[in-house]
């Protein structure tokens, strides 16, 4: 598929629950629907396994929001003592906090956006989608611990993607008893040969393109859904500020 024309990264802070959380927002002219990304434990917006995803998504004409779930000093401090990656309360209020930020902005506004959730990033994008079902639209999980949001499986409505190793068998088994909560469309697939970080051969490239071909189906980029485009950029200080 032909890369579509864009418009530059843009580096933006969103607030969120009294902190500014820096991301990069990457939107193809022409397209007003966003992927946000959701990274997992001791991780940032420069995962490189995020990244990669993100790319195949925005050749594909899909948007691409990147952030960082803690400040810098939270970054410092978790790294030291691991005391905040799982704090799924944090973790879940600030992604929620996010898109209700994307949701104040024109002309993103109306649009359902996607999750993409990795690891603990992936149970925040589970939550987030149970408490705000009119703001997402699908959820891809990519080794995914729903086990950290068990209350809020049964709330999940929209279109949901559980990717899982072969080889992440713990993880296999957490997700194929939270497929069984989930009350939308879902389905779990499990990538032969890879493990939780899905660092074997190939196997992110398998990943990437099941994200891609979800979001395609459950988040259709076409004029009939959204409707002509007006403007070719998001005015990102309506978001946050630089």
């Amino acid at each position: 598929m032909a890369r579509p024309s864009q418009t530059s990264a843009q580096e933006l802070e969103i607030p969120a629950g009294g902190v500014m959380l820096p991301a990069s927002l990457w939107l193809p002219s022409g397209s007003r629907v966003v992927v946000v990304f959701v990274h997992g434990s001791g991780s940032s917006r420069f995962s490189h396994r995020n990244r990669a995803v993100a790319q195949e998504l925005q050749q594909a004409g899909l948007g691409t929001l990147l952030f960082d779930l803690l400040t810098a000093e939270e970054g410092v401090r978790d790294q030291r003592d691991r005391s905040l990656r799982f704090d799924m309360s944090l973790l879940s209020d600030r992604l929620v906090a996010v898109l209700d930020a994307l949701g104040a902005c024109e002309p993103l506004g109306s649009q359902a956006l996607g999750l993409f959730g990795a690891s603990t990033g992936a149970a925040a994008a589970l939550d987030a989608a149970a408490h705000r079902p009119d703001r997402v639209g699908a959820v891809v999980s990519r080794g995914g611990r729903p086990d950290l949001v068990v209350r809020s499986l049964g709330d999940v409505v929209c279109p949901t993607l559980l990717l899982v190793g072969s080889h992440d068998l713990d993880v296999l088994e957490l997700n194929s008893w939270a497929a069984q909560q989930l009350q939308g469309p879902h389905e779990l697939r499990v990538i032969p040969g890879a493990g939780h970080l899905f660092e074997e051969p190939g196997t992110l490239d398998v990943v990437a393109a099941a994200a891609r071909d979800w979001f395609l189906k459950y988040l259709p980029i076409t004029e009939e859904r959204h409707g002509a485009v007006q403007h070719d950029a998001v005015n990102v200080t309506q978001i946050g500020r630089l």
